[in-house]
């Protein structure tokens, strides 16, 4: 068996074996427009944890290797095909939306392979790689197989009607069901392992019998009952893997539940979380051991969080690798930086792209860090601005320093060596040195180099004006 961590989310991996390992392809049905979403984007291409929710099952439909994967597709297809471009798929245009049967038929003609066919949807992001692995496996290979689970109140999902042995003998749509089946607490997914040379008869069978005059996937389970090919279903316990999006609410829905799977993934390796219902991984995450995680922390891109490191609350974190003893607190941001060992952080510190922390540095409250090499022990404790710098080690810079890097068309660069002492409200005018072990005085605005071991401070002669008057603010209706 082998683990696989994909953002976030644990599961096994089997290849199929046996009987049942019979070539197979995917269609993924993704055409709708998607109406009720109340966006100009396609639905497939709205962001669940970061990304599209189709990229999230063209994921998992690599990671079952299928011989081919074909998307079906309709409104906007060229942004959907630009999006999706790093997956090796074969696009099959459907002009006219006329239901799952129509997708499924416009598909068919596009398969290059025969065995088995899968059929996804695009807006069902949720479904995991072993619930699909062990409904192809559990499928005998001239069978149909559908994905099935169950819900406490399944609304106007179709029912799963079984015979005594457990076979499937139709899905009925809740307009056209019994009393007695609308207590059936088993919904069909719309998932379906269908045998290729079945669907080579099925599909032209399909009829448009419904308000709708649509043709529906759902037909070919009664053809196939009809035909005698046996239809088994796999239960999934999770009902959140087959949910689909249609709305906005239904797309926070699953984005707090995706969430909440990622957050008990982590606890399960140890990660101390305080609340795993207010945490946000767009991304790769990778922990250590003896991991704190506070609430509200986001975390997006690849992140790697070493054995010991402690996130405070409301910390978002994007491209970063934190290593071990590190601690980050409340309300600061970091991206795509490094911070070494038993750096310290915030709270309320920005550290923006190109960032570089060795071992013990700390950056303080209100401190803005950018596209800088921060040495060993080297303190930044308050409201200073740091851009474009090499700082050495054990330096200490006092508050509202900043480093004027910018001249209006060039970045340029400070270098501040070993032990420097950099006092209040200094500004540093870019480009230029100070020197190891040197000091400069508060309130100086260094514009050449600083000489090392000597103090260098800008002369400012102190006035006392003698019976002077504050302005003083009238007051109203006067």
């Amino acid at each position: 068996m082998k683990q696989w961590v994909v953002y976030g989310s644990m599961f096994s991996s089997t290849k199929l074996k046996g009987k049942n390992s019979v070539t197979f392809s995917v269609i993924t049905l993704a055409a709708g427009l998607g109406t009720r979403m109340k966006s100009l984007r396609p639905k497939v291409l709205h962001e669940l944890a970061g990304k599209p929710i189709l990229h999230h099952v063209l994921d998992t439909v690599r990671e079952l290797s299928p011989q081919q994967t074909v998307v079906v597709y309709g409104h906007q297809g060229e942004e959907l095909q630009s999006l999706t471009k790093d997956y090796e798929v074969d696009w099959q245009w459907q002009e006219q939306q006329l239901g799952t049967g129509h997708a499924l038929r416009c598909a068919y003609s596009a398969l290059a392979t025969t065995g088995r066919v899968l059929l996804l949807y695009g807006d069902v992001p949720l479904i995991t790689t072993a619930s699909l692995q062990q409904l192809l496996y559990a499928t005998p290979v001239e069978a149909v197989g559908v994905l099935t689970t169950v819900m406490q109140e399944p609304g106007d999902l179709g029912r799963i009607v079984r015979d005594d042995h457990g076979n499937v003998t139709a899905i009925v749509e809740t307009r056209d069901a019994s009393n007695a089946q609308l207590d059936i607490k088993e919904i069909n997914s719309g998932i379906y392992v269908f045998p290729y040379k079945n669907l080579a008869d099925w599909l032209p069978r399909l009829q448009p019998n419904n308000d709708q005059q649509e043709l529906y996937a759902t037909d070919l389970i009664a053809m196939a009952v009809s035909d005698g090919v046996p239809v088994l279903a796999q239960n999934v316990a999770d009902y959140t893997e087959v949910l689909g999006v249609n709305t906005q609410q239904q797309l926070s829905y699953l984005e707090r539940a995706y969430q909440y799977q990622q957050a008990i993934c982590l606890m399960r390796d140890g990660v101390k979380i305080y609340d795993p219902k207010r945490i946000d991984i767009r991304g790769d995450l990778n922990v250590g051991k003896d991991v704190v995680i506070d609430i509200n922390a986001i975390f997006e891109g690849e992140v790697h969080l070493g054995d010991g490191v402690i996130i405070g609350p409301n910390v978002h974190l994007k491209n970063v690798h934190i290593a071990a003893g590190s601690v980050v607190h409340a309300n600061s941001v970091i991206e795509d930086s490094i911070l070494s060992d038993n750096t310290k952080v915030g709270p309320f510190a920005r550290i923006r792209p190109g960032t570089k922390l060795a071992n013990g540095a700390k950056i303080g409250n209100f401190v803005e860090v950018k596209n800088s090499v921060i040495g060993k022990g080297t303190k930044i404790n308050h409201l200073s601005y740091i851009g474009d710098s090499d700082v050495g080690n054990s330096v200490n810079i006092g508050a509202g320093v900043i480093t004027c890097n910018f001249d209006g068309a060039k970045k340029h660069k400070t270098i501040i060596k070993d032990e420097a002492f950099i006092g209040s409200n200094c500004e540093l005018v870019a480009p230029v040195t100070i020197g190891e072990e040197a000091t400069l005085g508060a309130g100086t605005t260094l514009t050449r180099d600083a000489p090392p071991r000597a103090l260098t401070l800008s002369k400012k002669i102190l006035t006392s004006i003698a019976c002077w008057v504050r302005p003083t603010k009238q007051k109203e209706g006067i």
